[in-house]
């Protein structure tokens, strides 16, 4: 109980100090608990809207694209409308309703821009029917009644500001349809961001499916007493059990819907989270130095329990005690906090146009035990080396202010573990430069990152003694007397500067890596693009990746002052190669001018055979893992048509960005063994100006174009820019997660220097009472920390450098031949190191600054 109350009185002694500690505590956590509180809610929000919205049995056709897939060709899987007379009959059957859906459209208004949303969710067109009745209801005018007649859901409609009366164009492979605005509906559960418009039965079979008498889904309804389980069953025996059909109860088409949106839920969860573990890394290292300074500082008072009996467990013991007080604090802060950040990303997604409703917040119970317990499991570790130490000062060392035991035979042993671990990580990573395969070199280039961050942790101290003093010349020398006093100070505590300088180095070892490998992607497809293409212009789907619909092509080949113009698709199909092994394999179907527009190696045969009738490539990895030769036949089943026999005329390079391992087929050969209407839609397309004519084929082309607003034109350059825009805002995504680690850092450096403060205060008053001013104090200070975080920036920029050239290496083996080191990044990061420094410095040199000289010089700490 003594030392309960102990721990309890030095805890809120020390409250101020331990301030900084429980913040960064709070921060992380913060962060774990927003993240899980917000894919919860993420899930809650589609769980309830896939259940309401799912009919009690769903019958579809077999080869349905899942509900993330877009048909290839524009049309979705349909079954014939009979199959809903046949449902019908069914017992148990209340209504059975067909349904004419497809999410390959594109909805504009009369100033031709575009409705769907822009944040990657569908835009859905259907025909309305009872069963939407579950998730949606009708707040003004009425359901469509007839072609010249559509209905808009009410986010859309408030979104865009459009009211009853406005016409809409809804773009879908069978053509263009315009259409007045006749009724809105809203959904009565939260519409996560979809764009929908409904249209009339007869319309959306027309216009969506190209057919009259087919449906893309039977919608059944139960009657009432009736399970889902008994109404599948039923269903599947009027239906004689067709193999030709799925059947799914609500629950299994409401989970089949919430996998389709579980990877990507989960992508984000878990890279979050590992950034939130970052953070917890960094915070590890805040903490460990304020104990080590507090236990520093209560030396004599340890030393005192230690004299009236006090063993080193309990000395042990009461520090630990101070460490699960600042965890179980911090984290119930934290635990709060990271409610508020979940709302507050939910604001931030709403306004981006995801909506998500505050009423979905889902917080389960184990968010806050997870919160707690890792802020309270962290603190006691990151305190127990401080703990420890504190255990083994003796009571005569400790009662003549002697300090914590310095054994520097144990700083050599921690110098020469921090050597070979660095040595070891720095093998792997020259091993990862030199794989073959980037499967192999990838596990080498984690066992390096891991083994060099530890090692640098390590020795940490040891490095602290060599840079600091390299810095020193060239940074504080300058300011004189006060510049030396602050290059002491720094090295002063090795180790703690050390553990500073390593909590900035991580957050910063990140970012530069990351942006080595952003920029040596960006100028890789550059120098592949100037090498490769010769196509002048390409035209695709500039946000969703959809198909070009065929009135879209068309407007680009009948633009003038093309030299030509090449369609681009993809089919999907079974390969069987000519040692008997099948596969499902992606094949490219292009015009015999895509040779021109995409320059491709030919290792054997001509590629330009390729494009006969009959005939096809393979890649050289796909050729060296089956065996497959320039002459020999592959057997290939179109997915939506015949099975081929195809000659190879040619085995192409994978040694390329661009296409990589594509197997190639003339279009018109595609187009024997595929229906008209089961031929895919192009991809892409790629144009060729006349000699001379650049300039006015692209402003022609944008023009052609200007009614089809989801797709875009680009010339090279364009196409580069696009690129750089990508990668840079991914970058910037990660840059601002790794943020929070930075502000954890900073937080330390903060700490540190507050702490230092409090630990030097009779010196900082007998260098007051010997001339020194306060603006030399303060400045004084503040060069201290400029020190120490520039001291971290260099470590983490150097160390992420090294990471960043041996990432580029394995991305070399996938193409990505180019290094380019962004040396403005760098330079700007390590200048707004001193920024940082400077920053952390004010409180700290501000209090220091108001010490009473005589009150210093009498303080016994």
């Amino acid at each position: 109980m003594t030392v309960w109350k102990t721990s309890v009185r030095n805890f809120l002694a020390h409250k101020g100090r331990m301030a900084l500690s429980a913040v960064a505590v709070l921060l992380s956590v913060a962060f774990v608990c927003g993240t899980l509180v917000f894919t919860d809610t993420m899930n809650t929000t589609f769980d309830k809207l896939f259940t309401i919205s799912s009919p009690d049995v769903t019958v579809s056709p077999k080869d349905a694209e899942g509900a993330e897939e877009q048909p290839g060709n524009g049309k979705p899987a349909s079954l014939p409308a009979s199959v809903v007379q046949q449902v019908a009959k069914a017992d148990g059957v209340e209504r059975a309703e067909g349904s004419a859906f497809s999410m390959a459209v594109t909805v504009v208004n009369s100033e031709n821009e575009n409705m769907g949303s822009q944040t990657g969710a569908p835009t859905i067109a259907s025909n309305w029917t009872k069963n939407d009745l579950r998730s949606m209801e009708i707040t003004s005018g009425h359901a469509p009644r007839g072609p010249t007649e559509v209905m808009v859901d009410a986010d859309t409609a408030k979104k865009h500001k459009l009211g009853i009366g406005d016409e809409l164009r809804i773009i879908a492979a069978t053509g263009d349809l315009r259409a007045k605005i006749g009724g809105i509906a809203a959904f009565t559960v939260t519409n996560p961001g979809a764009a929908v418009v409904y249209l009339d039965t007869a319309t959306a079979q027309k216009h969506l499916l190209g057919a009259p008498d087919v449906f893309t889904q039977v919608l059944v309804t139960a009657e009432s007493g009736v399970s889902d389980a008994r109404l599948k069953e039923s269903v599947a025996a009027a239906l004689d059990g067709s193999a030709a059909y799925k059947l799914q109860t609500q629950k299994e088409a409401a989970d089949a819907n919430k996998d389709s949106m579980g990877a990507f839920l989960d992508v984000m969860k878990y890279a979050m989270l590992g950034f939130a573990g970052i953070a917890f890394l960094v915070g590890i290292f805040l903490i460990v130095n304020t104990f080590s300074m507090l236990v520093a500082q209560r030396t004599r008072e340890i030393g005192l329990m230690r004299a009236i009996g006090s063993s080193r467990k309990q000395v042990n013991r009461s520090v630990l005690l101070e460490a699960v007080l600042l965890g179980i604090v911090g984290s119930l802060l934290g635990v709060a906090a990271g409610v508020g950040l979940a709302v507050g990303l939910m604001k931030m997604m709403s306004a981006v146009g995801m909506e998500l409703s505050t009423g979905d917040l889902t917080v389960a119970w184990t968010t806050p035990v997870i919160g707690l317990l890792l802020g309270v499991v962290v603190t006691v570790l990151a305190a127990y080396i401080p703990a420890r130490r504190a255990g083994k000062v003796s009571p005569m060392a400790a009662l003549r202010d002697a300090g914590t035991p310095a054994d520097g035979r144990s700083g050599w042993i921690r110098a020469g573990i921090g050597l070979l671990l660095t040595a070891a990580g720095g093998a792997a990573l020259w091993v990862t430069t030199q794989a073959d395969k980037a499967t192999e070199g990838s596990m080498y280039l984690a066992l390096g990152v891991l083994l060099t961050l530890i090692g640098f942790i390590v020795i940490g101290p040891l490095l602290a003694g060599v840079v600091v003093r390299a810095l020193s010349v060239v940074v504080l020398r300058l300011f004189g007397p006060v510049g030396r006093l602050a290059e002491r100070n720094a090295l002063r505590n090795p180790r703690r500067t050390g553990a500073t300088g390593a909590a900035l180095m991580i957050g910063l070892a990140l970012v530069a890596c990351l942006s080595v490998v952003g920029s040596s992607m960006v100028a890789s497809a550059t120098e592949e693009l100037d090498r490769s293409v010769g196509a002048d212009f390409i035209v695709q789907d500039g946000g969703a990746g959809r198909p070009i619909v065929p009135q879209a092509a068309d407007a680009v080949h009948a633009v003038p002052g093309l030299e030509h113009v090449t369609d681009y698709a993809f089919l999907k199909a079974k390969i069987t190669a000519p040692n008997g092994k099948t596969a499902d394999e992606g094949i490219t179907a292009a015009d015999p001018t895509y040779q021109q527009d995409v320059r491709r190696t030919a290792l054997s045969g001509d590629l330009a055979e390729a494009y006969g009738k009959d005939a096809m490539s393979v890649g050289e990895d796909y050729a060296e893992k089956h065996g497959v030769k320039v002459g020999d036949t592959m057997t290939v089943a179109f997915e939506e048509g015949k099975t081929a026999k195809l000659t190879v005329a040619a085995i192409t390079s994978d040694d390329t960005n661009i296409d990589r391992g594509a197997m190639y087929v003339n279009l018109t050969t595609a187009a024997s063994y595929v229906a008209a209407d089961r031929m895919p839609q192009n991809a892409v397309m790629f144009a060729k100006a006349e000699e001379g004519k650049e300039k006015e084929a692209y402003a022609a082309l944008k023009s052609a174009l200007a009614e089809y607003p989801v797709y875009s034109v680009q010339n090279q350059a364009d196409f580069k820019e696009t690129l750089k825009d990508q990668v840079g805002q991914l970058l910037n995504i990660v840059y601002g997660l790794l943020a929070l680690a930075i502000i954890v850092a900073v937080l330390g450096v903060v700490n540190t220097l507050a702490l230092s403060v409090v630990e030097r205060t009779r010196e900082i008053g007998l260098m007051r009472a010997i001339g020194l001013s306060r603006r030399q104090l303060r400045r004084m200070i503040r060069l201290e920390s400029v020190v120490i975080a520039l001291f971290g920036a260099l470590l983490g920029l150097g160390l992420g450098m090294g990471w960043g050239t041996a990432a580029q290496k394995l991305l070399a083996l996938e193409g990505l031949e180019v290094l380019d080191i962004p040396w403005p990044t760098i330079l700007t990061v390590f200048a707004c190191s001193a920024l940082v420094g400077l920053f952390a410095a004010l409180v700290p040199a501000f209090r220091a600054g108001r010490m009473n000289v005589l009150n210093a010089i009498a303080t016994d700490g």
